[in-house]
């Protein structure tokens, strides 16, 4: 793992915190140091948002810049994930606004799931989280060698 996993933690668990009326939500503690110094949300697949620490966000940039801008499939890749990209800090009590746009393409309301993926985290509204879940729990026991090499199982 490299010195940014290890200095500024890894992101894990499943929160279930609400969105106020403003469309704030209050991070998850253990997640505060981590995304303290800024962030990143944007459109994640499944419908559910991605929030990307802002050197998790470049470091990702960076990689999709070295990709060929004659090639369609980045082109479209790059602009769906910056289009609706919106940058923020937390508040004093741990709170992000996530933009209405945001809010309405992931089906968000009142009930949110926060997904820790490692380095970035995944907002779902609550009741897809758990659909989705269910139904990939399945597949999950199924996984193979071929899908996951380097863990050995």
């Amino acid at each position: 793992m490299g010195e940014t996993l290890l200095s500024g933690g890894l992101l894990l668990g499943t929160y279930t915190p609400k969105l106020d009326e403003k469309g704030r939500l209050i991070l998850p503690s253990k997640f505060r140091p981590r995304l303290a110094s800024g962030l990143v949300l944007t459109r994640g697949q499944e419908r559910c948002l991605l929030m990307l620490p802002m050197d998790e966000f470049s470091r990702m940039y960076e990689q999709i810049q070295k990709a060929p801008s004659t090639d369609r499939r980045t082109r479209d890749y790059l602009r769906v994930f910056l289009a609706g990209a919106s940058d923020d800090t937390p508040d004093k009590q741990g709170r992000i606004v996530i933009p209405p746009h945001l809010r309405e393409y992931a089906g968000l309301d009142r009930d949110v799931a926060v997904i820790g993926l490692g380095t970035r985290v995944e907002l779902w509204d609550s009741t897809t989280w758990t659909t989705y879940l269910a139904n990939q729990e399945e597949a999950y026991s199924e996984t193979e060698d071929p899908v996951l090499p380097s863990l050995g199982f």
